[in-house]
C-alpha cells in the first residue's frame, strides 16, 4: 500500500539522518544483489495463452507462455484507472508454479488515450519526452513494468504485427513506422525506468504484406532506423529480442527467420536474439472441426508434421525460443479457423502430444544445422550431453531415402514422441520417408511426415538418394 510522505511522523536529527543512511545502504544492497541474480534457465519451447489451461499446459511441458496485457483494459476510462484483471495473478501464480515465464504483448490503445481509432491509435502525447505525464504511453509501460516486475513478469513485446495496413484483416497499428519506432524507443526507456530488468521484443510482423507488395521489410527498416539514432546505444538500442511470426508453409520458418537474423546482422544487432513466438498450420481438415477455406489444405497429420518441421528448421535458424500458436481455441465459434494443440471442446489434437515430444526432446541442443536437396530436409541437433538427433522428411510427394553412416544404435522417433530402438547394418541406418500431401493450390506447403533419429554419437555423414545413387548432404 503507497502512502504519502505526510502520512507518518518524519525522523529528524543525527538519528534519523543514520537510520535513513542505512535503510538506503540495505535497499541498495539487495537491488545490486537482485541485478547481479543469473536469468532463470527456462525451456526455449513455448505456447500462446497457456493459462486457460493450466494443468495441460503444465503437462505439455513448456517454458514459456505469451498474454496479451490489453493497455485498453488495463485503462479504460483515465490514467487514473488501473484494471490487472485482464492479467489475472492466478495465471501467473500457475505458470510460476510450473516454471513457465510469463511474456507479455502489449497492445489496444484506450479510446480517451488517442486522437485516432480505439485499439490501433497512436497514442497521444508519443512524441513528448518520456518523463513528461501528458505522454500516455510512458505512463503505462513504467507503471505496468513496476507493477508486473513483482509478479515475475519482465518481458514485453511491444504490439502486435504493425505492417498490416488499414483496411486489411489483422490491422491493430494506424501509426507510419516512425510512429512504431518512437513507441518502441518510449516503452523501451519507460519500461526500464519501473523495472531495470525488463528487456523489450519488437513486435512480430507478417513478413508477407511486405514481400507481395515488393516492399523493403518491415524490419529492416525499423532496423535501419534504430541504428540512425544517436540515443540508441546508450539505451541497449530500445530492444532486446526480434520477434517472428510464422505459418503454414514449411520452407519458410528456415527462411524469414534467417532473413530476420541477418537483418540484426546488417545494422550491427547481432548480439540480439530472435524468438519465433508464432508457428502452427491450423487444420482445417479435422473431422472434429472442419473449416472451409480456399487453400491452406491441413490435416492433423500435417500440423504435427509441421510443428516438428518449425522446431527444427527454427533452431537451424538461429531462433532462441520457439512457441506454437496457441494452447487452447478459447470462444471459438463453430466453423472458425481453429489453431490449438487443445480444440475448443478441450479435446487434444495429435499436436499436443508432438509439442510435448518437442518441448523435452529438443529442449537441451546446443547446436542446430540445415542440410537441403529438392527431395530432402535434415536437421541435425547436437545436444547438450554429446548425443546428435536428425530430425529428417520428404519435401516433395515422392518417398526418399536417407542413409546415416553410423555404427551407434539409436531411437528412432515419430511426430507423436512414439520411440522404437533401432541398430545399424553394416554401419549404416537407413531411413524411408513418405512423401509430402500436395495439392495444386498450396503445393507441397508441409513436409512429409518427419522421423527423427537420436544417436549416442555424432553421425560420420548423411547421404540422401537422388536417381539411385548416393549424395552426401552438406549442413549449413
Amino acid at each position: 500500500m503507497e502512502r504519502s510522505a505526510n502520512a507518518a511522523a518524519q525522523p529528524r536529527g543525527r538519528a534519523a539522518r543514520f537510520v535513513i543512511a542505512a535503510l538506503a545502504a540495505l535497499l541498495m544492497a539487495f537491488g545490486a544483489g537482485a541485478q547481479d541474480e543469473p536469468e532463470r534457465d527456462f525451456n526455449r519451447f513455448g505456447v500462446v495463452e497457456a493459462f486457460w489451461l493450466p494443468d495441460d499446459a503444465c503437462a505439455l511441458g513448456v517454458g514459456w507462455e505469451r498474454i496479451i496485457f490489453d493497455w485498453a483494459q488495463h485503462q479504460p476510462t483515465s490514467s487514473d484507472d488501473w484494471n490487472t484483471l485482464n492479467v489475472d495473478d492466478r495465471w501467473l501464480s500457475a505458470a510460476r508454479d510450473c516454471g513457465r515465464e510469463v511474456v507479455a504483448v502489449v497492445k489496444h490503445t484506450p479510446a480517451w488515450a488517442t486522437e485516432g481509432p480505439p485499439n490501433a491509435g497512436v497514442p497521444r502525447g508519443l512524441y513528448l519526452p518520456v518523463d513528461d505525464p501528458g505522454n500516455l504511453w510512458a505512463n503505462f509501460m513504467r507503471r505496468a513494468a513496476a507493477y508486473y516486475a513483482e509478479r515475475g513478469v519482465s518481458r514485453f513485446i511491444i504490439w502486435n504485427e504493425p505492417d498490416i495496413p488499414a483496411g486489411t484483416y489483422g490491422f491493430i497499428f494506424d501509426g507510419t513506422l516512425e510512429d512504431y519506432f518512437q513507441l518502441l524507443k518510449v516503452a523501451s526507456i519507460a519500461a526500464r525506468q519501473g523495472n531495470p530488468q525488463a528487456k523489450i521484443h519488437i513486435a512480430g510482423t507478417t513478413y508477407w504484406h511486405d514481400v507481395n507488395n515488393d516492399r523493403r521489410l518491415y524490419v529492416d527498416r525499423l532496423l535501419e532506423r534504430i541504428a540512425a539514432d544517436p540515443e540508441a546505444s546508450v539505451h541497449g538500442d530500445y530492444f532486446d529480442t526480434l520477434t517472428v511470426h510464422v505459418y503454414f508453409r514449411t520452407d519458410t520458418v528456415y527462411d524469414i527467420t534467417r532473413a530476420n537474423r541477418q537483418a540484426l546482422e546488417r545494422y550491427g544487432f547481432g548480439d540480439k536474439a530472435v524468438w519465433i513466438v508464432e508457428a502452427n498450420a491450423s487444420p482445417n481438415l479435422d473431422p472434429a472441426w472442419r473449416v472451409e477455406r480456399p487453400n491452406w489444405q491441413i490435416t492433423l497429420e500435417q500440423q504435427s508434421a509441421f510443428l516438428v518441421q518449425a522446431a527444427a528448421l527454427g533452431l537451424a535458424a538461429g531462433a532462441e525460443r520457439i512457441a506454437a500458436y496457441k494452447l487452447f481455441d478459447s470462444f471459438l465459434p463453430p466453423g472458425a479457423e481453429s489453431f490449438g494443440l487443445i480444440r475448443a471442446d478441450a479435446s487434444r489434437r495429435p499436436a499436443y502430444e508432438t509439442w510435448r515430444m518437442v518441448a523435452g526432446r529438443f529442449a537441451d541442443v546446443t547446436d542446430a544445422a540445415l542440410a537441403q536437396t529438392t527431395a530432402v530436409d535434415v536437421v541435425r541437433l547436437r545436444h547438450a550431453d554429446g548425443r546428435e538427433s536428425l530430425v529428417l522428411w520428404a519435401r516433395t510427394a515422392e518417398p526418399a531415402e536417407v542413409v546415416i553412416q553410423s555404427a551407434a544404435n539409436g531411437d528412432l522417433i515419430d511426430a507423436a514422441g512414439v520411440a522404437a530402438p533401432v541398430r545399424p547394418f553394416n554401419g549404416r541406418h537407413t531411413l524411408a520417408l513418405s512423401g509430402a500431401v500436395c495439392n495444386a493450390v498450396d503445393g507441397c506447403a508441409v513436409g512429409g511426415q518427419p522421423v527423427i533419429l537420436t544417436l549416442g554419437e555424432a553421425a560420420r555423414g548423411v547421404l540422401a538418394a537422388r536417381g539411385g545413387v548416393l549424395e552426401l548432404l552438406s549442413f549449413d
